[in-house]
């Protein structure tokens, strides 16, 4: 494991790393993003973004067809897009509408065009657009008490959102509008939603995790029905949920400090078993056996 001296002065709340991997942002409680190169297994510092009055929640890269462009939310209410050209980083768009903390921003596959979801504490999702030169913006009730999190379906129209209501929330446009299925599960506060990567599968699976330290799988059966699978947690806190790029691996980031990765038994569908675990030590363990 390699470790980072960020130079950020609070803590750190999100790392993301760019398409091509070259590239890391991080966001942290000292108001400020820092870019770095990762190439070559050296961490050189390229920039580093103010314009946040408050810690900064999240960051997310925008798919490179559209050019350097990275977003970022915070509790201070907004949501910046940033670009890069020739003379380095720089605000493009301030969307400052939501009247709480924004918690989570993603972006929506590029074939949609440039298009972000943000999830905000105030209980609304808005949804930012650039068509013909120009920021639009849609916003709707999603969330009693508030929105914690978003993740987009690979296909581009429909995303899940995760709220403080306990439920988890799959949205799809339909002429024009927003129209949601409720999913009901956590005894807690949704901490986190992820939509699975989909490579050619017939079905589409949605992690969530919850304040009460359970994680859910969902999966959409034929009849377009979610079905869920509960997956035991040791009992803290489950932060983050994030899946590989194939789908296959989901990783857990949960409050004792740990990461767990689960995959689906090949013998037994619907059963997923933790295949390694990493403490914030970096010490591993590598079977189920071994981190009981």
């Amino acid at each position: 494991m390699t470790s980072l001296d960020t130079q950020h002065t609070d803590m750190i709340h999100d790392v993301q790393v760019d398409f091509y991997g070259k590239r890391m942002a991080t966001a942290s409680s000292d108001r400020t993003i820092k870019i770095f190169s990762i190439e070559n297994r050296s961490h050189t510092p390229l920039a580093e973004l103010r314009g946040h009055d408050g810690p900064v929640w999240q960051v997310a890269w925008a798919h490179p067809k559209h050019g350097n462009i990275l977003a970022s939310c915070g509790y201070d209410r907004k949501v910046i897009i940033w670009q890069e050209n020739a003379s380095g980083w720089s605000i493009t768009h301030t969307y400052e509408k939501h009247e709480l903390s924004v918690n989570s921003i993603a972006w929506a596959p590029q074939e949609q065009g440039l298009c972000l979801a943000c999830a905000s504490s105030d209980t609304f999702v808005s949804i930012l657009s650039f068509k013909e030169n120009n920021w639009t913006e849609q916003k709707f009730a999603a969330h009693k008490f508030g929105v914690s999190s978003v993740s987009w379906c690979d296909s581009g129209n429909r995303f899940v959102t995760g709220g403080c209501d306990k439920t988890v929330k799959v949205w799809s446009s339909k002429d024009g509008k927003w129209e949601c299925t409720t999913l009901e599960a956590h005894q807690g506060w949704v901490r986190d939603v992820a939509w699975a990567p989909n490579i050619g599968l017939p079905y589409e699976t949605i992690a969530s995790c919850s304040q009460d330290g359970s994680v859910m799988i969902w999966r959409e059966n034929k009849n377009q029905e979610w079905e869920k699978t509960e997956m035991k947690e040791s009992g803290a806190v489950a932060w983050r949920v994030s899946w590989s790029t194939t789908g296959n691996i989901l990783a857990v980031t949960s409050g004792d400090n740990k990461v767990t990765l689960y995959t689906e038994s090949l013998n037994k569908e619907g059963e997923w078993k933790p295949i390694s675990q990493m403490d914030e030590a970096g010490s591993l363990a590598f079977s189920g056996e071994q981190m009981s």
